[in-house]
């Protein structure tokens, strides 16, 4: 499975937004800036972690985006759904009863096992990624990285 590279820029950015104090924001164009990635398309995707309830966007001179639940009860998988949706990627065709090998109809009633096995794949992504919280990875980064995001983004 491919994700796009905005799912890798939602991350990033929960994560930075994640290391500022509760309440304060940065614009997407702090973001971008703070990424080198162009700043109206990560305006745009930004607005799907809004939509989803992850992040809180604020207008005005001093407005931006915040994180709208604490970075404990935020995972990897609601940002990566906020982007991509919750749909399993494999979807079976039933190819097995088509073509000159196809299996007789009796032979298909239960669920494909290829189709199961996927299923299987897909969930265990999907726990693996419920299981951290972006107050988990932030309790990996290297003792300067908060201090370091913090000035990047909140100076004027």
């Amino acid at each position: 499975m491919k994700l796009p590279t905005s799912t890798e820029w939602l991350l990033h950015a929960a994560a930075s937004l994640a290391q500022l104090e509760p309440g304060v924001s940065a614009s997407a164009a702090q973001l971008a800036e703070h990424y080198g990635v162009p700043a109206a398309y990560l305006a745009k995707q930004l607005q799907a972690l809004v939509r989803a309830g992850v992040l809180a966007a604020t207008t005005g001179p001093r407005g931006g985006f915040r994180l709208a639940r604490p970075a404990t009860a935020i995972s990897l998988l609601d940002v990566v759904e906020a982007v991509d949706g919750a749909a399993n990627p494999y979807e079976c065709r039933e190819i097995r009863q088509q073509g000159r090998g196809a299996l007789p109809a009796a032979d298909c009633r239960s669920t494909c096992i290829l189709a199961v096995k996927m299923a299987e794949a897909h969930d265990a992504w999907r726990a693996s990624l419920a299981a951290v919280s972006l107050a988990d990875v932030l309790a990996t980064l290297p003792e300067t990285a908060i201090p370091r995001t913090r000035s990047l983004l909140t100076r004027g």
